[in-house]
This record gives structure tokens, sequence and C-alpha cells, in this order.
């Protein structure tokens, strides 16, 4: 997609202060040029979304069906998490 279009920005969001400051990040980032979609990841039919886009963390963004780069391969690690526990 070339500079300037206009871009469908989806926000998986629990509610929380950090999702709330990155919803308002997003949509001073964005503007007015793009549409924005904020989803409550409480409703299952969200989460099974999220799911398909591969979050595994929130707050996170999809921008036209990807998700960003700032928001991917994040999420815990079980090898990490057996490790650090004992």
């Amino acid at each position: 997609m070339a500079q300037g279009q206009r871009r469908k920005i989806e926000i998986f969001t629990a509610g929380c202060a950090t999702c709330n400051e990155t919803v308002e990040l997003v949509k001073r980032i964005a503007g007015s040029a793009h549409e924005i979609e904020i989803h409550d990841m409480h409703q299952a039919h969200i989460a099974a979304r999220a799911k398909q886009h591969g979050i595994r963390s929130l707050p996170s963004v999809v921008v036209d069906g990807k998700l960003a780069g700032c928001c991917a391969g994040r999420g815990p690690d079980e090898a990490i998490l057996k490790e650090a526990i004992g």
C-alpha cells in the first residue's frame, strides 16, 4: 500500500493504563486520516480474532490485517518461565 493511503488500524486492548496509552498514541499518530477500531479482549470473539493475528500480549496493534512489528514476537515463553521459576 502506498504512503498516504487510508489504513485500517485495530488496537487490541484489555483496558489497562498501558493499553489506554497505546490507544492515545495510535490516535495521535494516525489522526483522522485512518480508520481506527478498538477491540476489547474481554470478549471471547475478539480474543479469538487476536489469536488468529498471532497476538500474544497486550496492547497490540494490527495495521491493514498485519500485526505491527512493535507487537510481534512478544508474550510468555514456557521454557524461559520454567527456568526462571526453577
